[in-house]
């Protein structure tokens, strides 16, 4: 009989061993790659797979029944990838309230002139407020910093402008309705956020 050493004892960590190898097992990226959603949808399937399988060996009756359960499960996947799709991102940011650094209030402004000529109302809405915010932007009394949102400006805004307060609230609100609630501006709300542009303009 050929001599075997005895095997090795197991491998016993330390505490900050054990926590080291953790931490390291943990940023693979693997552990990242796939997120709740994509999980959920990989289950579905297998479940959808299983509920087929079953299906065939299962009398006529009862196929049919299994069968219904998995055109459900098909939906279902159906429903929450279209979801997974369309679901908003986040909050409105600059990128979306200043999307060019590189524009100019005037521009902006010209911009919003423009589009309200063409009757485009919701375009001019859109860029007067733009063009709001980058004059006061230009004025130093406006840090519109990635994660800003409309609301915050008039928030910012309200202490330099007390009497413009509610005007400054409601072109806010405006503002988000048209370029994330998917509304028609009219040539009216157009013309009031462009008329706060001016009402701020002139004040010192």
């Amino acid at each position: 009989m050929t001599w075997r050493p005895p095997p090795e004892p197991p491998l016993v960590p330390t505490p900050e061993q054990g926590r080291d190898l953790l931490r390291r097992e943990l940023v693979d990226p693997d552990y990242h790659q796939d997120d709740v959603m994509q999980r959920l949808l990989d289950w579905l399937g297998r479940r959808l797979t299983d509920v087929l399988d079953a299906a065939s060996a299962v009398p006529p009756l009862s196929a049919f029944a299994a069968m219904a359960v998995g055109l459900l499960l098909v939906l279902a996947l159906i429903w929450l990838a279209t979801r997974a799709r369309t679901a908003p991102r986040g909050r409105p940011v600059a990128a979306d309230l200043l999307p060019d650094a590189s524009v100019s209030a005037a521009q902006w402004r010209a911009r919003a002139e423009q589009a309200l000529a063409e009757d485009r109302p919701s375009d001019a809405l859109v860029d007067g407020f733009r063009a709001m915010v980058a004059r006061q932007v230009e004025r130093g009394r406006l840090d519109a910093s990635p994660g800003t949102t409309a609301h915050e400006v008039t928030q910012v805004l309200r202490s330099a402008y007390p009497s413009q307060a509610a005007e400054m609230v409601e072109g806010a609100r405006l503002f988000d309705l048209v370029l994330y609630g998917d509304r028609d501006a009219t040539q009216e709300q157009a013309t009031f956020v462009l008329a706060l542009d001016d009402e701020l303009a002139g004040s010192r």
